[in-house]
């Protein structure tokens, strides 16, 4: 949703239904235009806070401003959403994405 403050929280679940302590982890996500693209349209990572992990919850909970989406300009893209401990990266979802554009501004 552009122009819209994107902040959904998910949490990552064993197959018993437990939260995963992500305690350690580290979250990265880009959105690209296609797979193959060299270009990154938006990247949202635990470094620029835009992903924050809530720890033994195994939440995982987006946090990006309504400035930074009305920015965004692209119609169509793909993405994933890895999470990093160590050496070990999971790529928990993956995806098209498409950008509804705002009217009101």
């Amino acid at each position: 949703e552009q122009g819209a403050t994107f902040d959904p929280v998910l949490t990552w679940k064993d197959e018993n239904g437990d939260a995963i302590d992500l305690t350690g982890y580290t979250a990265r996500m880009q959105i690209r235009e296609e797979i193959e693209s060299t270009t990154t349209l938006h990247e949202s990572t635990t470094a620029n806070s835009e992903i924050i992990l809530g720890g033994i919850a195994g939440t995982i909970t987006f946090n990006i401003a309504a400035t930074t989406t009305a920015a965004l300009t692209f119609d169509t893209g793909v993405y994933d959403l890895e999470l990093v401990n160590g050496n070990d990266v999971t790529r928990l979802l993956r995806g098209n994405v498409e950008l509804s554009k705002e009217v009101t501004r």
